[in-house]
């Protein structure tokens, strides 16, 4: 793992756990006491942590990690997941995209899909977003229709939120949704840090004729502070295969089908609500 991309996961991982010690991090990005400690070093004097004595805390100016910070870490789940929800796209299709770095990974699977760029009069895709780097990302591509919802820019997740978010959406129709979480619970749903974003992460998946909620699995059994929704919304859960069969199985018994996704590109479907238990189904 490269200097940059250690210090994205131990960004993360701070995130995730609020603080850490030296070698409680050193073991989870499998370096040596010595290197976390520079790192953790070299993140304080850029004020995106704060040391203590044999760890590090979160800087108080850090309430999510700016999305650029996370880009290295569980990139291969995240990418296996967006293969498989790029996957259900279908040419002329309006795909909803909420921010965050897994949904940012489907906007790039499908910014490099063969079919969408073709050369040709009009765009074969349209993707809807509140994220302003999705949008960034895709501006480029001519053979994309971006609209962006507007709203307030969140500082750290480079989300808009926001009634004028909400407006836009309101005005709007999408095939299929996309919607990222920081945590995802069979009894809670998919949670996020920040209840506005919550509330446009909602109102884009209830636009949609069809919502997937997308998480890779260390996301799952977390609850955050807002819940965007769960079978109410969603119709779909896209993760990797490092989830649990037990807890796939609490998932579609409260009505979401589990498609898990493995870095070769395969996956595996769980049964739609109302199947046969065990039955199993490719996509």
């Amino acid at each position: 793992m490269k200097r940059h991309e250690r210090m994205n996961a131990l960004l993360e991982l701070l995130g995730d756990r609020g603080r850490v010690d030296v070698e409680e991090a050193a073991t989870a990005l499998e370096v040596s006491a010595a290197t976390m400690r520079r790192d953790m070093d070299a993140l304080a004097e850029q004020q995106l942590l704060t040391r203590t004595r044999g760890g590090a805390v979160l800087s108080s100016v850090a309430y999510d990690l700016p999305i650029r910070y996370k880009h290295g870490h569980r990139s291969v789940e995240k990418d296996a997941v967006a293969q498989a929800a790029a996957k259900m796209v279908e040419r002329g299709d309006v795909v909803g995209l909420s921010g965050g770095t897994t949904t940012t990974a489907i906007a790039r699977v499908l910014a490099t899909r063969p079919d969408f760029a073709e050369a040709g009069p009009q765009p074969h895709l349209t993707i809807v977003t509140n994220s302003l780097n999705i949008a960034n990302e895709l501006a480029v591509r001519p053979q994309i229709k971006i609209v962006l919802t507007g709203g307030v820019a969140h500082s750290r997740s480079y989300e808009l939120v926001g009634p004028f978010s909400e407006l836009v959406l309101q005005q709007i129709s999408i095939d299929i949704a996309f919607i990222g979480a920081n945590g995802v619970d069979p009894t809670m749903g998919a949670t996020v840090h920040d209840e506005a974003e919550a509330r446009v992460n909602r109102l884009m998946a209830e636009r949609a004729r069809r919502a997937v909620v997308v998480a890779d699995s260390s996301k799952i059994g977390e609850r955050c502070f807002a819940r965007v929704g769960d079978a109410d919304v969603f119709d779909t859960f896209i993760t990797d295969n490092g989830a649990k069969e037990a807890m796939r199985r609490e998932f579609t018994d409260r009505g979401l089908r589990v498609v898990t996704a493995r870095p070769s590109g395969d996956t595996e479907a769980g049964p739609a609500a109302g199947s046969t238990p065990g039955s199993t189904a490719g996509r």
